[in-house]
């Protein structure tokens, strides 16, 4: 099953940190990261950055540009004026076919903020008690997901978040 998952952290470095954990993970087959990306939030800057590779084996446009829509979507369209409101629209299609709704866009949106940062991914496969081993310590919270809710508390146990 592939599952999507945004982990939030109250430092603005911790989740590109989680990053090279989630890739050692990957390199030693514990998982299938089908694609990431790390949105951080240092203090006093107006906007996030997006720190996007694509993961070995996955080469694609088309991953760049849904994360491209999906942190357009959570922080370019609230703000933005007018005359990018037709280019935030298209953006928000391109989410609203993943699953992403409005809801879930609100909540991402209230968690992450200046100062923090967040791990989204995309993976297959996950070994989740020696994954969770090391995540654990890391500090992250699961934000969102689209597993169901046994699924979810099951990750959260797991995770010990």
């Amino acid at each position: 099953m592939t599952t999507f998952t945004v982990w939030k952290y109250d430092d603005p470095d911790a989740a590109q940190r989680t990053a090279r954990i989630l890739q050692d993970a990957a390199l030693e087959g514990l998982v299938t990261v089908v694609d990431h990306a790390v949105v951080s939030w240092p203090p006093g800057e107006d906007q996030p950055t997006v720190h996007h590779t694509h993961d070995a084996g996955r080469r694609s446009v088309g991953w760049g540009a849904f994360w491209g829509a999906l942190v357009g979507t959570l922080f370019l369209a609230p703000v933005a004026g007018a005359a990018v409101g037709a280019a935030a629209g298209g953006a928000k299609q391109a989410v609203d076919a993943v699953g992403i709704d409005k809801e879930k866009i609100e909540k991402i949106r209230a968690e992450v903020t200046p100062g923090t940062s967040a791990l989204f991914a995309v993976t297959e496969g996950a070994d989740l008690d020696r994954l969770g081993e090391r995540f654990h310590g890391m500090g992250g919270r699961l934000v969102e997901t689209n597993l169901t809710p046994a699924e979810r508390s099951a990750l959260s146990q797991t995770f010990g978040v």
